[in-house]
């Protein structure tokens, strides 16, 4: 797929993202920014119509109940899954559908000759997905690279009854939030047609690829088991996820032990202990309690302004990837007067070129920040600065230890003497750098459409992300040297001709 810039993001950036003028927010895998027209939309079907609790029989009711089932098949359609082969379960977030998920297989290990159930998952895992190892027990693996999993695929086609005695379940992410690195969408059918008892199911954290990237389900053979959005990271608003499910394999997760308001026909409290789930669909018996239904009316309202701004996510690939590719290539570009990069940037792919196909690589840059010596700056320091200068970014774990392991060589004893020496993720420290090691990352992430830039950085289309990470650095890294240098040195340094 081609990149390309979409030049009719720059009229609409005043109109729809007013709230974005002077700033420039590089945040996007958190949650991206919501449009104007998309709080109009949502405030005018609040105000004209009356919604009440689906669980009742009222009007109100009723059409609440109708606006949810309507929303959840534009949803599915949204991913081109046709409601036929796949169901969607409402869910906070990617972490609670990830955690139903573990809980029912937990659940039906509870009969299977060990107790358990086995866990594979692939090191660029989110920590939501590394959390579900402890519903496994003991029976747990991480594949360190795709190679591993690619070994272990096939070992699977090759003995299809290894696993015969438990249910197994492998999980792994459809694009790292750390480095943005896309992961193949092939092995869930690799894995569906190893196994010929179809003991092992495939669980894709989509939370991160949804966000710039089209998922296509148009296949139920080739589509995993079970994935989990964030619908948040797509649009901006609602707060809202889901559990997309193959109906073909679904079931297995209507065995999970714990029940809510809303998902029996029929319980019993006295005398005997006895529950009759609801089972007309997937989701009647999964959706604990009062849907978030107004949260749903709001991604009806979501999905309808995306497309009337942007068309399809195949277009907001194309922009947001050839945005990437700038950054990546200008924070490449920037140097110290002795010619050492001032940026690291982490990434399992071999070559540049991964910046150019959105199949290998979305619209996130991951990097730290070395002074001209090749010495660390801590992460903390450079988001404060980045703050300060009305650029928002990410940094710290993000949630992926993996890839925090993997690309900044840390032994599990180091993370133990961080951990002793005070330092704590997403919290005050005044630990950065332990040792010479940093113990997270930076991270930009875009999704262009909502992208402005301060008034004091060129416009230009070619230079205007890494042109902003280029004002960033420099300053960064021009105020700050190690305490050894001497005054005559750092007086050196500072007047050194930067590169940018």
């Amino acid at each position: 797929m081609a990149l390309a810039y979409n030049e009719a993001v720059e009229s609409m950036r005043k109109k729809e993202y007013p709230m974005l003028q002077g700033k420039v927010y590089l945040d996007h895998g958190g949650t991206t920014v919501y449009s104007k027209s998309l709080v109009h939309r949502f405030s005018e079907k609040l105000t004209s119509n009356l919604y009440g609790n689906p669980h009742s029989e009222s009007d109100p009711a009723a059409l609440s109940g109708q606006e949810v089932d309507k929303i959840r098949e534009q949803a599915l359609l949204f991913f081109n899954a046709n409601p036929e082969h796949f169901d969607l379960i409402f869910t906070a977030n990617a972490t609670a559908a990830i955690k139903l998920v573990g809980e029912s297989f937990r659940d039906l290990a509870s009969g299977s000759s060990s107790g358990t159930f086995s866990y594979t998952y692939h090191k660029d895992s989110h920590t939501s997905l590394v959390g579900l190892r402890n519903l496994a027990d003991e029976d747990h693996k991480c594949l360190t690279s795709d190679e591993e999993v690619e070994e272990w695929l096939s070992g699977q086609e090759h003995n299809p009854n290894c696993n015969d005695n438990v249910p197994g379940l492998f999980a792994y992410p459809g694009q790292s939030n750390m480095t943005g690195r896309r992961l193949p969408l092939s092995w869930p059918r690799r894995l569906r047609f190893a196994s010929a008892n179809q003991n092992i199911y495939s669980l894709l954290d989509a939370a991160a690829l949804a966000t710039t990237s089209p998922l296509d389900f148009r296949d139920p053979h080739s589509a995993p088991d079970f994935t989990a959005v964030s619908f948040y990271k797509i649009f901006g608003f609602p707060d809202l996820g889901g559990l997309i499910v193959r109906r073909a394999t679904g079931h297995v997760l209507t065995w999970r032990k714990y029940f809510g308001g809303g998902t029996v026909n029929m319980l019993t409290v006295l005398d005997e202990s006895r529950v009759e789930r609801k089972d007309a669909t997937i989701h009647d018996a999964l959706e604990d309690g009062t849907l978030p239904f107004h949260n749903i009316i709001a991604l009806g309202c979501a999905i309808d302004v995306h497309h009337e701004l942007y068309g399809s996510m195949s277009l907001v690939s194309k922009h947001t990837n050839f945005l990437a590719q700038r950054l990546y290539r200008g924070i490449l570009s920037l140097q110290h007067g002795n010619g050492r990069r001032v940026c690291i940037v982490h990434n399992d792919n071999k070559d540049d070129s991964a910046y150019d196909d959105a199949a290998l690589q979305g619209a996130t840059v991951a990097f730290n920040v070395v002074n001209a010596y090749g010495r660390y700056f801590g992460h903390p320091s450079v988001e404060r600065l980045a703050n300060e200068n009305s650029i928002y970014l990410r940094s710290g774990g993000l949630c992926n230890p993996g890839g925090i392991a993997h690309y900044l060589r840390i032994e599990p004893w180091q993370f133990k003497r961080a951990w002793s020496a005070g330092y704590r993720c997403g919290g005050a420290s005044p630990l950065e750098v332990i040792s010479g090691k940093p113990i997270g990352v930076v991270r930009a992430s875009l999704d262009g459409e909502k992208m402005d830039i301060p008034e004091k950085v060129p416009k230009s289309r070619n230079r205007s992300c890494w042109s902003v990470a280029g004002l960033l650095l420099r300053k960064h890294t021009k105020s700050a040297l190690p305490p050894e240098i001497d005054n005559n040195k750092a007086a050196a340094i500072k007047s050194q001709k930067w590169t940018i």
